[in-house]
């Protein structure tokens, strides 16, 4: 986020949620830094007049707008659920629009503490796709935690796609963990931190 700083901007989360669901997914994620709004009532108006909404289905898409300073849409990015946005064309869009804009340096990342490594675990495997949010969410958590992991992606290794669909009773969900043979399916933090020995 400590790029879009120096451009002048404003990142918004907006969902078709209630906002105690929204609070809850952003607890679930330790935290959001930038606000989230929620088109809940009347449902997905905003959505709508985005051209995000599915009627069809009454969710929104996955999209990004680029609003600039007098309200004119500049960049429209409408994924699939499952893929992260590209921030680099984010980043080219908003060169465009600020070409003097002032980038702040990275701020130094806060290493875990040595005793937070857990104790007891031999083996983590993470099986996760190109493009997943909660795979990034969970290489963070790992990270955080200073979890040694191995991870395998599952588009390039047809023998764990196999393994994660006999897991999960058919469908491909990631990340699928398999911690010295106990198997967690989806970055569910509260089933990771007791299969993982972590203190909270």
């Amino acid at each position: 986020m400590y790029k879009f700083e120096g451009y002048n901007t404003q990142v918004l989360g907006i969902s078709i949620d209630h906002i105690p669901a929204l609070k809850a997914w952003a607890e679930s994620l330790g935290g959001i830094s930038y606000p989230l709004l929620s088109d809940f009532w009347p449902h997905g108006a905003v959505a709508k007049m985005y051209g995000a909404f599915r009627e069809e289905e009454g969710r929104s898409e996955r999209a990004l707008f680029v609003v600039d300073k007098e309200g004119f849409v500049r960049y429209v990015d409408i994924h699939d659920i499952d893929d992260l946005p590209d921030n680099e064309e984010i980043y080219r869009v908003l060169r465009v629009l600020e070409p003097n804009a002032v980038i702040p340096e990275k701020p130094p990342e806060a290493k875990p503490a040595a005793e937070e490594k857990p104790a007891g675990v031999q083996s983590v495997t993470m099986y996760c796709r190109p493009g997943c949010i909660d795979c990034r969410l969970a290489r963070r958590f790992l990270d955080r935690y200073n979890v040694p992991y191995t991870e395998v992606n599952v588009r390039q290794t047809p023998s764990a796609e196999i393994q994660v669909r006999e897991w999960t009773g058919g469908p491909l969900i990631s990340p699928v963990f398999d911690i010295d043979g106990t198997i967690v399916i989806d970055f569910k933090r509260s089933e990771l931190i007791k299969a993982l020995g972590l203190k909270e």
